[in-house]
């Protein structure tokens, strides 16, 4: 039997209105009358409103706590600890992921991003995160209307600065900055917090990109957007890292020293309350060998 409260409870969740899953696919009314009375459209049409939620027509005959709503946690679980630099746990539980079973697209970007960026990070083989950009860019996103375009050109532009080859690397973060620097419209099909977050890994890389090549302004505005958008959606995790490579900056551009202090005291403090162990003890060195060189 057809379980229409799990099409009904994921359209929530990705805060969709009868309307807006319609658009393009069918009325409104047509949505209305599945959801309320039970009429099941043409298995064309369910086919398109399920895969916009990111379901599939059998997520609505099984069990969704070992369905798409499992598949959902196990891969935030491994997008949070990609955040974290949590790379051991992130690689353990992809493993556990059997990408042949996915079969909505939403989550099949979701892995294959996961992935490429996870073995970039990782410094595995070139041409395996290349495949695993290129389901993203050739395939599933083939339009580039989602982020995950923009998280793949992110993830290449790594790969490349990883490997020694600047020409590329730049061609790709300059695609990512010239997305960041367009007007910001918000998510549509995706929760919001999960949505931000992603632009904040965009934002921090491509700031830190910008600070290894020398151009301090332009990594100093990206750092000010990322901690204005933490601000705006209450979001801290990222705010250690971004004050991290604030005083990064400060430092190689000798700032004052009380500026260059305040943004320590501030780092250390957003990586405590976020548990965030790799940065604070990223920045004892940092401000040991400053202070050396201040002492000279």
């Amino acid at each position: 039997m057809m379980n229409i409260e799990v099409f009904i409870k994921q359209r929530k969740a990705m805060k969709m209105s009868q309307t807006k899953i319609a658009a393009g696919i069918c009325t409104q009314a047509t949505v209305s009358k599945f959801e309320n009375n039970g009429k099941v459209p043409s298995l064309n049409i369910l086919n398109q409103l399920c895969s916009r939620i990111g379901l599939t027509v059998d997520d609505l005959y099984s069990d969704p706590e070992v369905s798409v709503v499992a598949l959902r946690h196990q891969l935030d679980d491994i997008e949070d600890a990609l955040m974290r630099e949590d790379y051991r746990f992130a690689v353990k539980e992809l493993k556990n992921v059997d990408i042949d079973k996915v079969e909505a697209p939403l989550y099949q970007m979701q892995f294959y991003y996961l992935q490429g960026m996870i073995r970039t990070l990782t410094n595995q083989k070139l041409a395996d995160i290349l495949f695993d950009f290129s389901r993203i860019l050739d395939d599933l996103d083939e339009k580039h209307q989602t982020i995950f375009t923009q998280l793949s050109y992110l993830g290449s532009g790594i790969l490349y600065l990883r490997h020694r080859q600047e020409a590329r690397a730049k061609f790709f973060f300059n695609k990512v900055i010239d997305y960041l620097q367009q007007p910001l419209t918000g998510p549509e099909r995706e929760d919001e917090k999960k949505f931000y977050l992603r632009r904040l890994t965009l934002i921090f890389f491509s700031a830190e990109f910008l600070s290894q090549q020398e151009e301090f302004a332009k990594s100093n505005e990206l750092i000010e957007t990322g901690i204005q958008l933490c601000a705006a959606e209450h979001l801290t995790y990222y705010l250690a890292r971004l004050k991290f490579l604030a005083l990064t900056n400060a430092i190689v551009t000798n700032q004052p020293a009380t500026d260059i202090q305040r943004l320590y005291q501030e780092t250390l403090a957003f990586a405590r309350l976020n548990r965030d162990v790799v940065t604070e003890l990223k920045t004892a060195p940092l401000m040991k060998k400053w202070q050396a060189t201040i002492a000279d």
